[in-house]
């Protein structure tokens, strides 16, 4: 069975402009990566977890901030590894400067026997819908157009 995640794509209008805010994924593997790496903030569920829930709490669990509103569905998409992501939308604001990320550990370098924590998320940024469709994973880019039809 293919996995499952949930997870909020935010977005403020700012004058006639839309932006959208995604986070880059912390740890060595991802550090230099930026085209194609960054992603909304989401996370796995079980099937007997509520997509909604989910994606709240994956959200505070990632930026610190506690989505506050009514969230609007932007469905479910497939990725190129089979994983299933379920997206909603809240328009909001977030200082990105303000990012508290959970951290996660694994053994680095590898095969040292040495733990090191990284923040799941490292960063966080606003992008314009073209400068976001450039630095979101391939697979989460229907996320964005769902989006912009939904908010036509």
């Amino acid at each position: 069975m293919a996995k499952k995640s949930a997870g909020i794509l935010m977005y403020r209008k700012t004058g006639d402009d839309l932006q959208v805010l995604l986070v880059h994924p912390g740890g060595p593997f991802w550090r230099n990566k930026d085209l194609s790496a960054w992603s909304i903030p989401k996370g796995e569920y079980s099937e007997d977890e509520d997509p909604e829930a989910t994606a709240r709490r994956e959200f505070t669990e990632e930026t610190g901030l506690v989505p506050d509103g009514k969230l609007r569905s932007l469905g479910t998409i497939r990725q190129a590894g089979g994983k299933l992501v379920t997206g909603f939308a809240i328009e909001g604001n977030f200082d990105v400067a303000t990012l508290v990320s959970n951290v996660f550990e694994i053994e680095w370098p590898p095969r040292s026997g040495h733990l090191q924590s990284f923040p799941e998320v490292d960063r966080a940024e606003w992008f314009s819908l073209a400068d976001a469709h450039r630095k979101i994973i391939a697979g989460q880019r229907p996320l964005l157009d769902r989006l912009e039809q939904l908010l036509a």
